[in-house]
């Protein structure tokens, strides 16, 4: 990543100390990224899983977790309180016994911890998939007032003599096909972490038409989905549709449209569905020399993250820092 975003990310945790679930605590590439995080004393690792396991394995790989909170869902003496808040939370659609089994998991126990306040953010997926990653979050954490979905954004970085080229591209994970209003909420929530990224957000709505270049339903959608993101946030700075040559290109930009206070400029990319998205933002990192980081997960009450389970250590020291990032006061 990027030094001085990383660093303002660190500066602001210095400030506001938080503290970040791993659902799987004896992961040796979880340990190792605990292990540094525990030398900056500004984000505290809590391990789910048996400490005995997790002391073993930490020792085994020669990583330093002392300090380190750990929990573990078969003896914590809070289980039956936890048992109820879920049970309360899952509103007749899990049996207390239903709930306990999964509460015996990393990724609800783990969960229920970030929505008990035990802790604030949350990064799963090392050996979890993102369904067992996200499902408890829906199911336990749910959407902020006002969100309707979850979304998704990734945070490309590019190092520049001087300076760094950061951009931020939604949804490429996880709508496959989101609605004009879907399209709204991607927009919003994409464009507020950029900010914190130090991103002043410029949003295209990206299309294969720029400004009725184009027609069709896809080319309506997008424009249509503009339209209602700047009725929805008038200072936000926004355009579409947009192709991306348009939205990238001052040259291209004066050719097709010159009016526009995006095109040319756009930092903050918001795709029309999954496909484009996901080939989009690999296009930047694989053949554009960019650092890609995300899933970054959108519009949840508290802090979830998902990981590969192709990461190594630095990629989880990175997105738990992102992760804490993202959680408020």
């Amino acid at each position: 990543m990027a030094i001085h975003m990383f660093q303002n990310l660190i500066d602001t945790l210095k400030r506001h100390p938080r503290k970040i679930v791993f659902t799987e605590g004896t992961d040796p590439r979880i340990l190792e990224a605990s292990a540094r995080l525990l030398s900056g004393t500004f984000l505290t690792p809590v391990l789910v899983g048996d400490p005995k396991e997790i002391y073993t394995a930490s020792e085994d790989c020669g990583f330093n977790i002392r300090g380190a909170e750990i929990y573990n869902p078969e003896d914590y003496p809070e289980m039956d309180a936890m048992v109820e808040a879920m049970v309360e939370l899952r509103k007749g659609k899990m049996t207390h016994d239903q709930c306990r089994d999964a509460l015996r998991k990393g990724n609800y126990f783990g969960t229920m911890l970030v929505k008990m306040g035990i802790a604030d953010c949350l990064l799963g997926g090392a050996t979890y998939s993102t369904a067992d990653t996200v499902r408890p979050a829906l199911q336990l954490i749910k959407t902020k007032p006002g969100n309707k979905i979850v979304s998704s954004c990734f945070i490309l970085v590019r190092e520049r003599v001087g300076d760094n080229e950061v951009l931020a591209m939604g949804d490429c994970a996880i709508n496959i096909k989101p609605s004009e209003d879907d399209l709204v909420e991607i927009a919003l929530e994409t464009a507020k972490c950029a900010k914190i990224f130090g991103i002043d957000p410029k949003v295209a709505f990206l299309s294969y038409s720029t400004k009725g270049s184009g027609s069709g339903e896809d080319v309506d959608k997008m424009r249509s989905a503009a339209e209602k993101t700047r009725a929805a946030d008038p200072e936000l700075v926004l355009d579409g549709e947009l192709q991306f040559d348009a939205a990238v290109s001052p040259t291209v930009c004066q050719t097709k449209c010159p009016e526009s206070q995006v095109a040319g400029y756009a930092n903050t990319f918001i795709f029309p569905d999954i496909n484009a998205g996901n080939i989009g933002y690999k296009i930047a990192q694989r053949l554009g020399g960019f650092a890609a980081y995300g899933p970054i997960l959108l519009g949840l009450n508290a802090p979830i993250n998902d990981l590969s389970r192709g990461c190594n250590a630095q990629e989880v020291y990175s997105m738990a820092i992102i992760t804490a990032g993202l959680a408020e006061d």
